[in-house]
């Protein structure tokens, strides 16, 4: 770390802390979970698509 930063250019305001907290609960994490769920039913419709469906 550089030492002609002091630690108060890395300390957020309540309104950073708001606004990066919006940010992750109402964009980044339902992107992220739209994402991985969608992600994890494309590899196994191709899995599927490859080796078939599973049979009983």
């Amino acid at each position: 770390m550089d030492a002609n930063v002091s630690d108060d250019d890395h300390v957020l305001t309540k309104r950073g802390e708001r606004r990066v907290f919006i940010f992750i609960a109402v964009f980044l994490f339902p992107a992220l979970s739209i994402g991985l769920v969608g992600g994890y039913g494309l590899l196994i419709w191709l899995f599927q698509l490859i080796f078939g469906p599973p049979s009983a």
